[in-house]
């Protein structure tokens, strides 16, 4: 059980101590729900398309100067950094701020960017695209980090809280940016992607795929004085699904998995035969399988050898609110802390001092910045984060207030606990 200060200003004056238990530290985060779930809706109502987020980076940043972080920056990206503490130990919590788009309003019972609460502030539910995916995260990250301070659980440590962009379009590229030229290398990562408030250390990797063929564009009315690059991809579209079933396994993260996502041609009008058509794969790569072997898997297929089609590597590049220009290869590596490693430990200790409980120890099905915290760059990476994955990028995204609650007291016990975790 560990003394800390009953009241700590943010001069740092203190008085008196009270036992931190599982109920004081929740009690302590039940103070923060109004506000973060506040901040929350408030953030939903703002429209953040991959590189569109300045309106949400400027709210988030405002935040951070009321709960009196020590430093706010924004980067080239346009990613918000807020820092506390200056200590040696170096600890980062990072959520993107970036959403995917609604897609067809007609699937939403209630408009996505006019955040619902239902069922109230206390057990209830925040409604709207975003809540889920991430920007609960963000929220219960900055409050969390604040109340981590207030709690006495950055001594000696620096605490950054990043709400990064563009990771809808590019995993990783911003987070990547910023521990490479901006952040001091840390000890540690921790991401906000939705993990029920359990903990999570991996996911699979993935690559975008283009394949395309190329035929001899005629007049409709008589295809056969041409050849239809369409029909060759129809039946590499068929050896790919039959792929799907054989791919690489792993025993924590599972099969790797391809899948058609987009299907074009071009064609000098509709009464032409195309010229050429591409398939746009989405390739999941196990712990096993890189980027190198799926596409050599896919150039082998013999549908693709037969129509002599390309199997190329997607690029990236977007133009962010600020103006800069980011630009990267879409492969974004696999990657898994192992349970034994301290970040993982420390993060059931925190879990215990902080709710309670013992969380379950879990990964992801989807990818997030961890392809570069861990993937590209071999730092140590976790997972908390409030909401469910099953909810992102649907119609039904959502996020329980509860679980904002729970987010920011274990994100407060984490640094404390790993600056003073010994096995």
């Amino acid at each position: 059980m560990t003394a800390v200060p009953s009241s700590t200003s943010r001069s740092g004056e203190r008085s008196g101590t009270v036992a931190l238990t599982p109920e004081r530290v929740r009690a302590e985060a039940e103070r923060h729900r109004a506000a973060a779930v506040e901040l929350l809706r408030d953030v939903i109502h703002r429209p953040s398309l991959s590189g569109e987020e300045g309106d949400v980076v400027s709210r988030l940043r405002h935040e951070m100067e009321e709960l009196g972080f020590d430093e706010i920056i924004e980067d080239p990206l346009g990613s918000a950094v807020g820092r506390i503490g200056s200590g040696p130990t170096v600890v980062v919590y990072d959520s993107h701020v970036d959403t995917v788009d609604v897609g067809s309003r007609g699937e939403w019972f209630r408009d996505p960017f006019e955040p619902a609460l239902e069922g109230g502030l206390d057990g209830g539910t925040v409604h709207g695209r975003g809540a889920s995916d991430d920007k609960a995260g963000i929220c219960s990250m900055i409050h969390g980090a604040a109340l981590a301070r207030d709690l006495g659980q950055l001594e000696g440590v620096t605490l950054y809280v990043v709400g990064s962009v563009q990771e809808e379009t590019c995993d990783g590229l911003a987070l990547e940016q910023l521990l490479t030229t901006v952040i001091p290398r840390p000890e540690v990562v921790v991401l906000g992607e939705a993990t029920r408030c359990q903990l999570y250390r991996g996911h699979r990797g993935r690559i975008e795929v283009a394949v395309t063929a190329t035929g001899e564009s005629c007049h409709a009315s008589a295809p056969e004085r041409g050849h239809n690059p369409v029909y060759d991809l129809a039946l590499v579209m068929s050896e790919i699904e039959q792929l799907n079933t054989r791919l690489g396994y792993d025993e924590f993260l599972g099969s790797g998995s391809v899948a058609v996502t987009k299907i074009e041609c071009e064609t000098p009008s509709l009464n032409a035969v195309p010229s050429t058509a591409t398939l746009y794969l989405d390739r999941r790569l196990t712990l096993g399988e890189s980027a190198e072997t799926a596409l050599e898997e896919l150039r082998s297929l013999p549908a693709v050898q037969r129509a002599g089609a390309s199997v190329t590597l997607l690029g990236y590049e977007k133009r962010s609110y600020t103006g800069a220009t980011a630009r990267a290869e879409k492969y974004f590596p696999t990657w898994v802390t192992p349970e034994s490693h301290r970040s993982v430990q420390v993060g059931v200790a925190a879990c215990e001092a902080a709710l309670g409980r013992t969380p379950e120890i879990g990964h992801w099905v989807f990818s997030t910045n961890g392809c570069a915290a861990a993937g590209r760059l071999g730092l140590p990476t976790i997972g908390f984060g409030p909401g469910d994955e099953v909810h992102a990028h649907s119609a039904h995204d959502q996020c329980p207030t509860d679980d904002v609650v729970e987010a920011i007291a274990f994100l407060a016990m984490y640094p404390g606990t790993y600056r003073r975790w010994s096995p």
